[in-house]
């Protein structure tokens, strides 16, 4: 089918109005200014809608409703396949409801968004370990958006897309890349920002009366600590940004954990004695990996959404000073 000059104009014309509405001043736009709004949008607004997450090839449906007032987050995923989990979630508490067992695993949360924990933050120099290129404007849940690309410079870290509401600066949606393929994605199919959301969307849709009750007993971060162990071949632009020692789940073992950050990718090292039942070697689940080595008295574990070759350059290169 033959298409005629002026309808060539035509659509021309109508591409320039979408990308020039979603943001007129789109090259003139620093980088920073992005990431600022956004980091605002995730930690206020409230929202409500439907986000598609995919994992490893395996895609689930979930539910979400998301409020902030004074601060305090109030929260309630649920999923729309398998078991029925709902989470709730009222500022750093958590209730898992698993209706099958009628049971509820009450753990505590530290992170600000459970959908979105690999966005970037302040700490991230565009430039050095990462380009950040404008990709132009779509559409996202209804929405109109502008693509972000973040392209790493080097393979020890992984690439993001992110998809930003031109309204609110809020992720629409997101993809983790590796060598060109996205290894984990959120996207919401549809979605209503900052509009009034009942107190009674956010209870749970099950009586936990009669269910079982348990407490989840994370590792306690204490103040943080001096430590002399370092990285010999740390990969450019990491540093640690933190060191505390935490009591691991079910035991009363002592670990010093280490977070190393570029200000976007994160990797978490823990030290601990040997107990000589270390599984050595590489994991990985997702777009995250982990790698186990012994050294000496100690067994020493890297952990991060990031490239296998990463985890095991630093877990590797850890030594005492």
């Amino acid at each position: 089918m033959s298409v005629s000059p002026s309808g060539v104009a035509i659509r021309l014309l109508a591409v320039l109005c979408l990308f020039a509405g979603a943001n007129p001043a789109l090259a003139e736009v620093q980088p920073q200014h992005w990431l600022d709004r956004m980091a605002v949008a995730v930690q206020s607004t409230s929202y409500e809608g439907t986000v598609i997450r995919i994992k490893d090839g395996s895609a689930e449906a979930l539910k979400i409703v998301h409020t902030v007032k004074d601060g305090v987050i109030r929260e309630k995923v649920v999923a729309q396949e398998g078991d029925g989990l709902e989470i709730i979630r009222i500022g750093n508490e958590v209730h898992c409801i698993l209706p099958d067992r009628k049971s509820v695993l009450v753990e505590e949360w530290n992170n600000q968004s459970s959908l979105f924990s690999t966005l970037p933050n302040s700490d991230i120099r565009f430039g050095n370990e990462y380009d950040l290129v404008f990709m132009g404007a779509e559409r996202v849940a209804g929405r109109e958006a502008i693509r972000i690309a973040i392209r790493p410079h080097d393979a020890f870290r992984y690439a993001h897309q992110i998809w930003l509401d031109t309204e609110t600066g809020f992720p629409l949606q997101t993809q983790l890349i590796s060598e060109g393929i996205a290894i984990e994605q959120v996207k919401f199919a549809e979605i209503a920002l900052n509009h009034e959301i009942h107190a009674s969307a956010l209870e749970p849709s099950y009586s936990t009366k009669d269910f079982t009750w348990l407490q989840q007993t994370s590792g306690h971060a204490g103040t943080n600590i001096e430590t002399t162990w370092v990285s010999d071949e740390l990969p450019a632009g990491f540093k640690a940004v933190s060191t505390h020692e935490e009591i691991m789940s079910g035991t009363d073992e002592v670990v010093t954990h280490i977070l190393f950050s570029d200000g976007l990718a994160n990797v978490s090292v823990f030290i601990a004695a040997n107990s000589g039942e270390l599984a050595s070697g590489p994991a990985r689940v997702g777009g995250s990996n982990s790698f186990s080595v012994e050294r000496g008295e100690f067994e020493i574990t890297a952990i991060g959404e990031v490239p296998a070759i990463t985890v095991k350059q630093i877990a590797t290169t850890m030594r005492p000073l």
